[in-house]
């Protein structure tokens, strides 16, 4: 079972499956990460980089042809050429702004080299943020999803939403360790990120909050379109769970690994290895690349560190 110290932020998550009882608890982690002195959104301004804003200002509305007087950075450049008329976006004060996770659980998720698994400590971080957004007094609310499909959390502005969405979480990681130990020929393919993000899309009202929270395994043309068209009217902040093992493997030899589901022996050399590093290097230079076009912002978690203060960071832009 997973293990966070009550109060202790400065402690590694562990073990390779969690406890409902520790996510919850992260509700004290979830109070601090709201005591940060600005509490501040990322969203997509006129450039083309992510900038915090701090407070709830001002929410995407509609969309309108431009008039004498409006603000010419408000212009909408894809409306404008499809329609070759000039059309401007408009905003209005922000009421509420919902808070929509989105949680990785997928089988490549099941996986560890040092402290705890991916999945765990991605559980740890989007139980944390749920807190914080209730704190907030903001409706959370949001979907874990699987290889096999989803499960959805209607956002509430209440205790039971944030229970109900930690222990759908909690469910999803303990049957990860129930299919391994089961694996055969009968699991089905790993659901697609596109598939999940298009479901994000379907859930998330114009003007949310949206935390991903996952190892972008699988990050191709489609998902990247669906997060991308997300990113366009909500403030979307990827974090990206690794383990070290998958960006430098370990010295020369001879190792045995497993998906789950085979298992095998492999050698590693330093051809091998320099081969692995590079195109570690490359996927995450590709990710971040993705994310800045889209004005996502991004926060980079590891399973041998602890996550608060990386992840209090991240929140304040630093």
């Amino acid at each position: 079972m997973s293990s966070l110290p009550r109060g202790n932020f400065s402690a590694p998550v562990r073990g390779a499956i969690v406890d409902q009882q520790t996510l919850i608890h992260t509700r004290f982690a979830g109070a601090q990460l709201r005591a940060t002195p600005k509490r501040r959104h990322f969203a997509k301004q006129s450039g083309s980089h992510a900038s915090p804003v701090k407070g709830r200002g001002l929410a995407f509305h509609h969309v309108r042809e431009y008039q004498g007087g409006d603000e010419i950075r408000h212009i909408d450049w894809r409306v404008t050429a499809r329609t070759a008329k000039a059309h401007t976006k408009i905003f209005e004060e922000e009421k509420e702004r919902p808070v929509v996770l989105c949680l990785d659980q997928r089988h490549a998720m099941f996986f560890g080299s040092r402290h705890c698994f991916k999945s765990v400590l991605a559980c740890h971080v989007a139980a944390t943020l749920a807190w914080a957004g209730l704190d907030n007094n903001d409706r959370v609310g949001g979907l874990v999803f699987t290889d096999s499909g989803h499960r959805e959390v209607r956002p509430r502005r209440s205790h039971r939403a944030v229970l109900n969405f930690i222990h759908t979480a909690a469910d999803y990681n303990q049957q990860l360790a129930d299919t391994s130990a089961s694996a055969d020929d009968s699991i089905a393919p790993p659901q697609s990120l596109a598939t999940a993000f298009e479901e994000l899309r379907r859930i998330t009202r114009p003007g949310s909050t949206v935390y991903v929270v996952s190892d972008f395994n699988g990050f191709e043309q489609d998902a990247e379109r669906q997060l991308h068209l997300i990113a366009r009217h909500n403030d979307v902040i990827a974090i990206t769970i690794s383990d070290p093992l998958e960006e430098d493997l370990p010295s020369s030899g001879m190792y045995p690994v497993s998906n789950g589901r085979e298992r095998l022996q492999l050698m590693l050399n330093s051809g091998i290895r320099q081969q692995f590093h590079d195109r570690s290097e490359a996927r995450q230079a590709a990710l971040k690349a993705s994310f800045r076009r889209a004005g996502i912002h991004h926060i980079g978690l590891t399973t041998d560190a602890p996550f608060f203060d990386l992840l209090q960071r991240g929140m304040m832009g630093k």
